[in-house]
C-alpha cells in the first residue's frame, strides 16, 4: 500500500532565548493528502494536471498521528489555517531557554506517486523517500518558519541528529545520505540502522535491484545513481572525483559525510538545453555530458547540506553560488567550450551567432528571455513568487551572473573567499542574508550598495549608450549615457581587430558621464564587451573610431532563426507551408528578423504560392512592443498587418489592420489572470463571387474594433470574461461573452459559455455581417478557417468557437437583431463529454426562435483537436437522420504558435 508504519522520538531542545509554548512541525509528505493543499494550487496555477487527476492511491499523506509528552500524556495538535502541512503542537508546561522536551509520535507516512514531483514511490516498486517525515521547523528572528511545501526543495527544517531504523522486506535494498551501522535481519524482514549529525534532511533510496554506485575520497563518500549508460564506472569515477575536489577547494571540506546524488534530483532539475537534445545527436563528448549533469546536481546537494538559512527567502544566495562555480568550473576545465559543443565546428553552421557563443553565454542569454517579455523578477524576492521559467532556469541564472560581475569588478579571488567564509560561518550556526552582505562588503573597500540595492533586491535594468564622441591623436573622449539612470560600473572595452586593446571600469553616474580613455591603437570602443554586466540591450554599445558616429552594421543573413547578434542587422529565412481549400497548398519563404531574444521592433515578409489559382498571395507585419517596467500595463503592442489570399473558388481578398494592444498583469506574477484592451481598423477589399451569402453589396468594408479580455485559467477552474465593439458605415454590434471552467473533486469537469450579441444598427440586407449560429462568417478573417466559404462538405464542418458556437447546424443559421445562447458540456469518462447548446435568436420581421443541440464531444486537445458527434436537437434525433457523417464536426488546428502555448504557459 506504499505506507510506512513510524514510531517517531523527537528530543527538542530549546535553543532560543523566549520561553516557548509550543512546537511547529514540518508534515510536508501530507501536502499530497489532497488537490486544494498549497502544493495542490501551485499545481494547477502552472498547469499540472496529474496530480489533480490522480487516484485516491497514488496520493500521500500522514494518517492516524498520535502526540504524546514523555510522561505518555496525549498533547492537543492541529495543522495551521491555510498550511494543512504543517503542525502546531501545544506544549503542557513552557519550555524555556535550554530546557529539552520529549515526543513520540506515532503515524502512518503514506508515500505518493513519484509522478507528481519525481519523489515517492515508482512503478518499478522503488522508491525515493525526501521530506517524509515529521522535523522541527527552523526557528528565525523570534519565530517559526511556516513554510509549506510548494515542490521547491527549500524545507525549513531546524539542524538534528538523527538515529534511524528502517525495516524492510529483505527484497528491497535501502540506501540514504545517512550513515548506515548495521543492516540485519529480523523475521523475514531487514532492520537497517542509520545515524546522522548536524542534518537538515536526510533521503532514503528503495530499489528492488541495486543501481547504485558508492565514490569515496578524503572529501566525502558519494552515492550516486545518475545514468550514463554509454560511460563506464571507472570513467564516471575520475568525473566524481574531480567535481568533489573541486567543490572542496573552492567551498572547503563538507560537514556531510555522505552525498546522495540520483537521477531523480537532476531530473527535477536538469540543466536545460543539454536535456532537451536526443542522445544521437549530443553536440558534446559523453564524459562532458556526464560530468556538466553531476556537477549541478552534486553542487545543489552540497549546498542544500551545507547552508543553513532560509531557503525560501534567500534562495538566490544557493542558487548564486551553484551557478557561480558551475561558470568558474567550465572556465577552469574548459574553457575553449562553446554553447553548441560541437556543432560549432561544421562549415555549414560556422556563420551562426548561436554557434560562435561560449558555453558559458547560455546563463545570460536565458536570464535576458525573460528581461525582454518584460517576465523577470528580483532576485532577492521569496522563492514562491517566481514564475516557474525564473523559479527553474532564469533567476538562478542571474543569481550566478550577478556574483560573476560582482567578481570581475572586484577582481581577483574575493567573492570566492567570501563564499568559502560564509559557508564555513554556516557550519557553525544559522545565517541571513545581512552575514552573506558582511563577508562580501568586508573583502573590499569599495562600495557594493549598488549590488545589493540594485542587482539583487530589484528588477531594475542596465543599459548604457554612446551619444557622442571625439578623440586626438592619443585620447579618445565619450559621452556614455544611462539609460535607465541604474548607476552600477560598467567595463570600457578598446577593441582592435577583435582583440581586447585596454579595458577600464567606469564608476557612472545616473545620466551622462564624460570619459576620456588613451586610444592605443583601438578602431573601436565598445561598452561591457564581454557581457559581464547583465545588460539589457547590447546593439548600442559601440562606437566605430574610423567611421562616422552612425555605427554602419552589415547585412547577415541565416537559415532559420539564430541569437541576438548586436553588431550586425540579422534577416533570417524559412520556408512555410500552409494550406485552404481556395489556394490549395501554399509554399513560400518566410523573411524576418525575429531572434531568440524579442526586441522592440520586428517585421515578417511571407510571400507565398498559390497552387491552385498559380498566383502570389502572402502576409506581411511589422511591430513594435513598448515595455512599461513600472506600470501594471506592462507592455504594449502595436502592428501593422497585411495579407492577401482566397477566400473562395477564384476569389481573392485584401486585408490591411493597423492595431494596438495594451496589456495588463496583475500585482503577483504568478497569477494567471489576463487583462487585456485591443483596437484596430480592419480594412478589407474582396473580389466578386457568385455566393450568395457573402454579399456582393459588400465587398469592400472597413470595421473599427474595439475588445476587451480579462481572463484567468488553471487547472482546477477558468473564469473569462470578453467584450467586442463593432463599428462602420454597415452595421454596428456589441457583443460579449462569459467562460466558466470547474474540475470537481470527483474529477469531472464542467464547461459553461454564455454568449450575447445585439446589433446597434444595421444598413445591410446581406447575413454577411449576421451572428453566426454554428459558425461565424469571420468577415474580420480572424479564425483559421480552411474552407471559410463553403456551406456543404468536409470543410464546412470544421468547427470554431464563436457567437453562438452550436455544433448542429439549421436551416436559419444567422440572426441580423441579437443572438444569446449558453454552450456547455461535462466529462463522462477522461476525454469523453456530453455537450449541450441553448440560445434564443431574433432575426427582423420574425419572431424570436428557441433552439438546442445535444451530443458527445471527444476533447482530445481542449480548445485544438475536438470533435463533435450531434445526437439530439431541435431538428429532433439526428443520429438517425439522412447524411449523418456529413453533421459531425471538427476542430482542429496546424498552427504551430498555437500549439506551442500549451507547452509554454506552464513556464511564463
Amino acid at each position: 500500500d506504499n505506507k510506512i508504519n513510524v514510531q517517531h522520538h523527537i528530543h527538542y531542545t530549546n535553543s532560543s532565548m523566549d520561553t516557548l509554548r509550543y512546537l511547529i512541525l514540518n508534515d510536508w509528505n501530507h501536502a499530497y493528502s489532497d488537490k486544494n493543499s498549497p502544493l495542490g494550487r501551485r499545481f494547477s496555477d502552472e498547469f499540472v494536471r496529474i496530480f489533480h487527476l490522480a487516484k485516491e492511491k497514488d496520493r500521500g499523506g500522514t494518517e492516524q498521528l498520535t502526540l504524546l509528552d514523555g510522561n505518555d500524556l496525549f498533547l492537543n495538535w492541529s495543522r495551521l489555517p491555510k498550511h494543512m502541512d504543517v503542525i502546531r503542537v501545544e506544549f503542557r508546561e513552557p519550555l524555556a531557554p535550554g530546557e529539552t522536551i520529549h515526543l513520540k509520535a506515532t503515524y502512518i507516512a503514506k508515500i505518493p506517486s513519484d509522478r507528481f514531483t519525481r519523489f515517492g514511490y515508482t512503478n518499478e516498486e522503488g522508491a525515493l523517500l525526501r521530506n517524509w517525515f515529521l522535523t522541527p521547523a527552523r526557528r528565525q528572528d523570534g519565530r517559526y518558519i511556516t513554510n509549506s511545501n510548494l515542490n521547491l526543495d527549500d524545507i525549513a527544517n531546524e539542524r538534528f541528529d538523527v538515529q534511524l531504523e528502517f525495516r524492510a522486506p529483505q527484497s528491497l535494498h535501502v540506501l540514504s545520505d545517512l550513515s548506515l551501522s548495521k543492516s540485519e535481519p529480523t523475521g523475514t524482514d531487514y532492520k537497517h540502522s542509520f545515524s546522522g549529525h548536524q542534518k537538515m534532511d536526510f533521503a532514503l533510496v528503495l530499489e528492488q535491484e541495486p543501481n547504485t554506485q558508492h565514490y569515496r575520497n578524503e572529501h566525502v563518500e558519494v552515492v550516486s545513481n545518475l545514468r550514463d549508460q554509454r560511460l563506464n564506472e571507472y570513467k564516471k569515477a575520475l568525473v566524481i572525483d574531480r567535481v568533489v575536489r573541486y567543490a572542496a577547494e573552492k567551498l572547503g571540506k563538507p560537514v556531510a559525510q555522505k552525498i546522495l546524488v540520483t537521477q531523480q534530483d537532476y531530473d527535477r532539475n536538469p540543466f536545460y538545453g543539454l536535456n532537451q537534445l536526443p542522445a544521437f545527436i549530443s553536440p558534446f563528448p559523453d564524459e562532458f555530458l556526464f560530468e556538466i549533469k553531476f556537477l549541478k546536481t552534486y553542487l545543489h546537494k552540497l549546498l542544500s547540506a551545507e547552508l543553513n538559512i532560509d531557503q525560501r527567502k534567500d534562495s538566490w544566495i544557493h542558487d548564486g553560488i551553484q551557478i557561480y562555480l558551475m561558470m568558474d568550473y567550465i572556465d577552469t576545465n574548459y574553457p575553449g567550450v562553446k554553447m553548441m559543443g560541437n556543432l560549432s565546428k561544421f562549415w555549414l553552421t560556422r556563420g551562426y551567432k548561436l554557434m560562435k557563443v561560449d558555453f558559458n553565454e547560455q546563463y545570460s542569454y536565458a536570464y535576458m528571455l525573460m528581461a525582454r517579455k518584460n517576465l523577470d523578477q528580483p532576485i532577492g524576492d521569496s522563492k514562491e513568487t517566481y514564475i516557474k521559467f525564473n523559479e527553474q532556469i532564469a533567476g538562478k541564472y542571474r543569481a550566478g551572473l550577478s556574483l560573476k560581475y560582482l567578481g570581475n569588478y572586484l577582481e581577483g579571488d574575493r567573492v570566492t573567499e567570501a563564499i568559502t567564509a560564509y559557508l564555513a560561518l554556516n557550519r557553525k550556526q544559522p545565517t541571513e542574508l545581512k552575514d552573506f552582505e558582511f563577508l562580501m562588503r568586508s573583502t573590499t573597500h569599495q562600495d557594493l550598495d549598488w549590488f545589493f540595492r540594485t542587482i539583487i533586491q530589484s528588477r531594475d535594468l542596465i543599459d548604457y549608450k554612446f551619444t557622442s564622441f571625439s578623440k586626438t591623436k592619443d585620447s579618445v573622449t565619450l559621452t556614455l549615457r544611462n539609460k535607465t539612470g541604474n548607476a552600477v560600473p560598467i567595463p570600457i572595452y578598446g577593441i582592435k581587430n577583435h582583440q581586447v586593446v585596454f579595458k577600464e571600469w567606469m564608476e557612472c553616474m545616473e545620466g551622462d558621464t564624460l570619459i576620456t580613455l588613451p586610444q592605443k591603437e583601438a578602431d573601436k570602443i565598445v561598452i561591457n564587451y564581454h557581457n559581464e554586466a547583465p545588460e539589457y540591450n547590447l546593439r548600442n554599445n559601440w562606437v566605430s573610431l574610423n567611421r562616422s558616429f552612425f555605427n554602419h552594421r552589415p547585412l547577415k543573413v541565416n537559415f532559420f532563426k539564430d541569437l541576438e547578434d548586436p553588431y550586425v542587422n540579422q534577416l533570417l529565412y524559412v520556408p512555410v507551408l500552409g494550406y485552404n481549400l481556395y489556394d490549395g497548398l501554399i509554399p513560400g519563404m518566410r523573411f524576418h528578423n525575429k531572434t531568440v531574444l524579442d526586441k522592440p521592433f520586428t517585421f515578417d515578409i511571407i510571400p507565398t504560392y498559390s497552387t491552385l489559382t498559380q498566383s502570389l498571395i502572402g502576409s506581411a507585419s511589422l511591430v513594435y512592443l513598448q515595455n512599461n517596467r513600472e506600470s501594471r500595463w506592462f507592455q504594449v503592442r502595436y502592428s501593422m498587418q497585411a495579407s492577401t489570399f482566397h477566400f473562395a473558388p477564384d476569389a481573392s481578398y485584401r486585408r490591411l489592420n493597423p492595431m494596438v494592444i495594451f496589456r495588463k498583469r496583475p500585482s503577483s506574477f504568478r497569477d494567471n489572470r489576463r487583462e487585456s484592451f485591443m483596437s484596430r481598423l480592419i480594412w478589407v477589399d474582396r473580389d466578386r463571387t457568385e455566393l450568395p451569402i457573402l454579399g456582393q453589396d459588400n465587398i469592400n468594408y472597413t470595421i473599427f474594433n474595439a475588445r476587451y479580455f480579462n481572463v484567468r485559467t488553471e487547472v482546477r477552474d477558468h473564469f473569462g470574461i470578453k467584450t467586442d465593439v463593432q463599428l462602420s458605415d454597415l452595421f454596428g454590434k456589441l457583443s460579449g461573452e462569459v467562460e466558466y471552467r470547474e474540475l470537481f473533486e470527483d474529477n469531472r469537469q464542467l464547461n459553461l459559455r454564455f454568449f450575447a450579441g445585439t446589433f446597434l444598427y444595421r444598413n445591410t440586407d446581406s447575413d454577411f455581417f449576421s451572428f453566426g449560429l454554428d459558425r461565424p462568417t469571420d468577415y474580420l478573417f480572424d479564425f483559421g478557417l480552411y474552407g471559410r466559404s463553403e456551406e456543404t462538405g468536409f470543410f464546412s464542418q470544421q468547427y470554431v468557437v464563436g457567437e453562438g458556437a452550436f455544433k448542429s447546424r439549421f436551416e436559419e443559421r444567422f440572426a441580423n437583431q441579437w443572438m444569446t445562447t449558453i454552450n456547455g458540456s461535462f466529462n463522462i469518462w477522461n476525454w469523453i463529454e456530453a455537450y449541450g447548446d441553448a440560445g434564443v435568436f431574433k432575426n427582423q420581421g420574425r419572431p424570436a426562435r428557441f433552439v438546442y443541440d445535444s451530443g458527445i464531444r471527444l476533447n482530445l486537445v481542449t480548445d485544438y483537436f475536438e470533435v463533435y458527434f450531434p445526437v439530439y436537437s431541435s431538428m429532433g434525433w439526428e443520429v438517425g437522420q439522412r447524411n449523418y457523417h456529413e453533421r459531425i464536426r471538427f476542430m482542429f488546428t496546424l498552427n504551430p504558435d498555437i500549439l506551442v502555448t500549451l507547452f509554454t504557459r506552464k513556464w511564463f
